[in-house]
């Protein structure tokens, strides 16, 4: 089996011959990746069985201005119109969303939202999924989402206070992002893309970060929309689902909207085992190696020991790529990231 034909078995649940492996670096790391390695290609340089795939930049990036009163302080501001100004650390920014002073729904509604269906967009992402097709490598479209680009729009207090005290001005923030995103997964499925990435950050570390039912009114409907369009499409397209945090309540309801794969099972706030336990005939996993504990403050013997143990259990019948949690942060030891391949190696029945 080849990279790709070994993912789709194992994110199946049929028989496969390795345990599928991936993980991203920050801007940091990815630095020493090109010292130590001469490219900051990590999927090459690792040889990972996956290559995520963004749709590119436009050409010309739209006028945003007229919309932040500090435009002069924002580092960038994106084609959605937020601004990023750089903060403290490392490449994080702080958000200026441009909707937050807007006061009515037909604000919203003739806000200039960025042409993402632009075929000569769409060609590059179909280019560069027959690339990593060729190279043996499982093509992933990166990311359909709804509410985190509608709250990025609105601001995160604003658009969970409508929420719970203005459905129209809810609606119209929720309906406007659903409308183009289900476009976006519609032609993503197109692509050949054999993963989408849907989801949204719904969970804190200690639960929802909204009521189950404000999850079900506002989100759920919205994300089953975007799911839908693509496996209308492409009904073998495996639609991940991902979202930080304590998720496991709504679980259930991400499957029956059409969710195959649950990302990243934040052990810190879940226990992936538990939750292979329950769902793990249904569903399957993509992560359970964590970010916040095991990659940027264990030994490497420690994440051996992890990894062996996710691998042994949540890895059970196959339904896991093995993963980080997240993106690896500067404060990751080169020699856990080397740990964590090895023991994939070792562990995952690799050749």
């Amino acid at each position: 089996m080849n990279n790709r034909e070994n993912f789709i078995a194992a994110m199946r649940r049929q028989p496969f011959e390795r345990v599928p492996f991936q993980f991203s670096m920050c801007p940091a790391l990815t630095d020493e990746l090109i010292k130590r390695y001469g490219t900051s290609d990590i999927v090459s340089a690792f040889d990972m069985p996956v290559r995520y795939i963004e749709l590119p930049a436009p050409k010309v990036m739209p006028d945003y201005r007229r919309f932040h009163k500090n435009a002069d302080e924002l580092t960038y501001i994106d084609e959605w119109g937020v601004g990023h100004k750089k903060g403290s650390l490392a490449h994080f920014t702080h958000f200026y969303p441009p909707m937050a002073e807007f006061e009515t729904p037909d604000e919203v509604n003739s806000y200039p939202y960025p042409d993402i269906m632009d075929e000569s967009r769409w060609v590059k992402v179909d280019e560069k999924v027959r690339q990593a097709h060729s190279e043996g490598r499982a093509a992933v479209f990166f990311a359909i989402q709804v509410f985190e680009p509608a709250w990025y729009l609105r601001g995160l207090d604003n658009l969970l206070a409508d929420f719970l005290t203005d459905d129209e001005m809810a609606s119209a923030c929720m309906d406007n992002m659903c409308r183009i995103q289900c476009m976006a997964a519609e032609r993503a499925a197109k692509s050949g893309a054999d993963m989408i990435v849907f989801g949204d950050d719904v969970g804190s570390q200690r639960s929802l970060m909204m009521s189950l039912q404000t999850w079900r009114k506002w989100i759920k409907p919205a994300t089953a929309a975007t799911i839908s369009a693509a496996k209308k499409i492409n009904p073998n397209v495996f639609a991940m689902y991902h979202s930080d945090g304590v998720i496991d309540e709504i679980i259930p309801e991400l499957i029956e909207i059409g969710v195959d794969i649950l990302n990243p099972v934040q052990p810190e706030c879940m226990d992936p085992v538990k939750i292979k336990q329950l769902y793990g005939d249904k569903l399957s996993f993509l992560g359970t190696v964590g970010t916040q504990t095991t990659m940027p403050f264990g030994t490497p013997q420690d994440v051996k020991d992890v990894v062996k143990k996710m691998i042994e259990t949540v890895g059970k019948g196959g339904g896991l790529t093995i993963a980080p949690t997240h993106m690896l942060e500067p404060e990751v030891p080169w020699e856990n990231i080397e740990a964590f391949i090895e023991a994939v190696r070792e562990y995952g029945n690799y050749r």
